[in-house]
């Protein structure tokens, strides 16, 4: 038998080191990752932003297709300006996005907007406060299916929320569209 350079006895010596460095390097990216206190899931995308990430639909009519390109099936259209959707994958020109429903579509780049909304799921009405404390006055319900601007959260499970020229407040937990981990479990996308 043929031995190479290296003493490999298929010559290729050379080419089982190269995946050896190879696997070294995945495992300090992966502790680079730990260390930074990031996930798999956090990485940096073709936008330079994080998924999973909300956005709002831009248009009334946004398709929704079985994959990134318009080639792909039509799965549906959806009719909501406003709409929170969770990106969950993306390319360069397209967001697989997960919907308050559950369902995972593609739609292109430019139909989405990086404005925050979020919105009511449940049947009953949500309260929206002056303030963030359940003693606060109402100022206005958030009806079901209702979405409203999300303006901010804060850490004890608040969002502050702007719909119809009222503001105020309302608990995390009663809206869709600003729990941090994906909504939706995405399979992987076979083209």
């Amino acid at each position: 038998a043929q031995t190479s350079s290296k003493g490999d006895r298929y010559g290729q010596g050379e080419v089982r080191s190269k995946v050896h460095r190879g696997r070294q390097m995945l495992k300090l990216t992966a502790l680079l990752f730990v260390a930074l206190g990031t996930s798999a899931a956090d990485r940096q995308t073709p936008s330079g932003l994080l998924v999973p990430r909300y956005v709002s639909l831009k248009f009334s009519e946004v398709n929704a297709r079985a994959g990134p390109n318009n080639d792909q099936r039509l799965l549906w259209i959806y009719r909501a300006r406003g709409l929170p959707v969770q990106v969950v994958a993306e390319s360069s020109e397209w967001r697989r996005v997960c919907d308050p429903e559950g369902n995972l579509a593609w739609v292109h780049a430019r139909t989405v907007d990086g404005r925050r909304t979020v919105m009511r799921t449940a049947e009953e009405p949500l309260a929206v406060r002056k303030s963030p404390k359940l003693s606060a006055p109402v100022a206005a319900y958030l009806q079901s299916r209702s979405t409203a601007n999300l303006i901010r959260c804060d850490k004890k499970g608040w969002c502050k929320v702007r719909s119809g020229g009222i503001t105020g407040w309302t608990e995390a937990s009663g809206v869709w569209g600003v729990a941090e981990q994906p909504q939706c479990v995405a399979p992987r996308f076979k083209p």
